[in-house]
């Protein structure tokens, strides 16, 4: 799957940049303890679920789709500070 960038650059999907991201976010939110093997599930999951709907994709789909992941997920604080996170 391929990422539209904010810069008009398109990439491909980076489960890394999630992953870490999601890390990154969590670090910050002592009560909602994330691992790397749960982002790694998290960001799997996130990319079946834009993948299905379109070959290329802007890079904040992926952002709501992950913030949308982690909220579902029970992580809400983890998914604002994901989305306060500057790209």
């Amino acid at each position: 799957m391929k990422i539209t960038k904010k810069n008009g650059k398109v990439v491909l999907y980076d489960d890394v940049k999630v992953i870490n991201s999601i890390l990154k976010a969590n670090a910050e939110v002592p009560g909602e303890a994330i691992g790397r093997k749960k982002a790694a599930i998290f960001a799997d999951e996130v990319f079946n679920r834009v993948a299905r709907e379109h070959d290329v994709i802007r890079t904040q789909d992926v952002r709501d789709c992950v913030a949308a992941l982690l909220r579902e997920k029970g992580c809400p604080q983890t998914a604002e500070h994901y989305l306060g996170f500057k790209n």
